[in-house]
Order: C-alpha cells, then structure tokens, then sequence
C-alpha cells in the first residue's frame, strides 16, 4: 500500500523484515532451525513481527480475555494441545493461529479482522466483500460462541469505529477553526500530515 510504502524508514523496517517476501517463505512463521508445526502454533511466533508501534496486535492479544487465558493455560497440554492439528485440538481459549490458520491454511489475511484495509464506510453500503468478511469472522467466532455473541460484539465495534470517526471528525474542526482565528500555529514541515491519515481532513 503507498501509505505504507512512504511511511519513514524506521516505521517500516519491521514490516519490510517480513513482508517483502513472507508468503514465499515459511520460515517467516516456521523457526527453520526448528521447523515443528507445534512450534509455529504458539502465538508467540506472530508476536516476533505483530508489536510495537506500528501494529500493536500482541499486545492487544495480551491483554484481552483470549491473551489473558493463554497466558495462564498455556503450560498445560491439556488446555492447549500444540502438538495436534487445529481441527483435532481442544484449546481453552483462541490463539492467533487458531483463529488466522482456521482450516490448516496458510492465508493469514483471509481471516483477517473485518476493519483491516476495510474502511468503515463500507459497513454501510452492503458491499459483498464486506458481508463475505463478516461472515467469515462470526463463524470462526461461533466455534465457541454463539452466532448472536459474535453479531452483537461486532456491532458494538461497528458503533465503537463510527463514535471514534466523529469524534476525529470533531478534533480536527476545532483545530480548524483555531486556525481560521489565528490562534493556531502552523504545521512544521516535518510533522505535516501523513501516512497515518491525518491528510484527508486537511
């Protein structure tokens, strides 16, 4: 994508590390000095990549309820079986893999979260990828849930998005107006906005 491409070099060292070529290699997921599919099960592997500033995704794992029971359960054998494929294992709680390597694939992003590269804006206007992802993820979720737990949290995120997008909304015409009324200071060239969005309210 161009906003990542431009993005400064220290940003983009870390996705550039495994993305230039990942799908080629399997070492990107496999360690290749212990390459056991046990081994790349654990979420920790994803974690080598998924941190950080430019995609906080372990620590959003970590510390959400799913994280939360991995990390107790995770010495157990019992509660999380690495050592059995997806389809033959029991866990306790949901793993990276678990829900991302759904069905023993290995596209990562076909069961990517709905929001990813998805703008919001999509949500209602009934797009048929849009649905076709939602789908998706309710069903990985209905392995442990009910279909009606799933729909309900993904609205509930839908509304979260929509509050956030006016809120945004909100900040930058505040910041508008101070500027409109000269009690605004000019942009420095080297924070001007970017590849995080900031250019589409300018």
């Amino acid at each position: 994508c161009a906003w990542s491409i431009e993005r400064p070099p220290g940003d983009t060292a870390g996705c550039t590390f495994c993305h230039t070529s990942s799908e080629e290699r399997c070492s990107t997921c496999h360690q290749r000095h212990q390459f056991d599919p046990a081994v790349a099960r654990h979420p920790e592997q994803c974690k080598a990549c998924h941190w950080g500033k430019d995609h906080r995704d372990w620590e959003a794992y970590d510390i959400s309820i799913h994280g939360v029971v991995y990390q107790v359960n995770k010495w157990n054998p019992q509660e999380f079986g690495f050592s059995k494929k997806f389809a033959d294992a029991d866990y306790v709680g949901p793993t990276c893999q678990y829900c991302h390597l759904r069905g023993g694939h290995h596209n990562v992003q076909r069961l990517s979260t709905v929001y990813t590269s998805m703008g919001m804006s999509n949500a209602d206007r009934g797009a048929p990828l849009w649905k076709e992802k939602r789908e998706t993820w309710v069903s990985v979720c209905d392995d442990c849930h009910s279909p009606r737990f799933a729909r309900e949290n993904l609205q509930a995120m839908d509304e979260a998005c929509k509050d956030a997008g006016l809120k945004y909304t909100e900040t930058f015409k505040v910041a508008e107006n101070l500027m409109l009324d000269g009690m605004g200071e000019p942009m420095p060239k080297d924070l001007a906005p970017g590849w995080s969005g900031q250019h589409i309210w300018s």
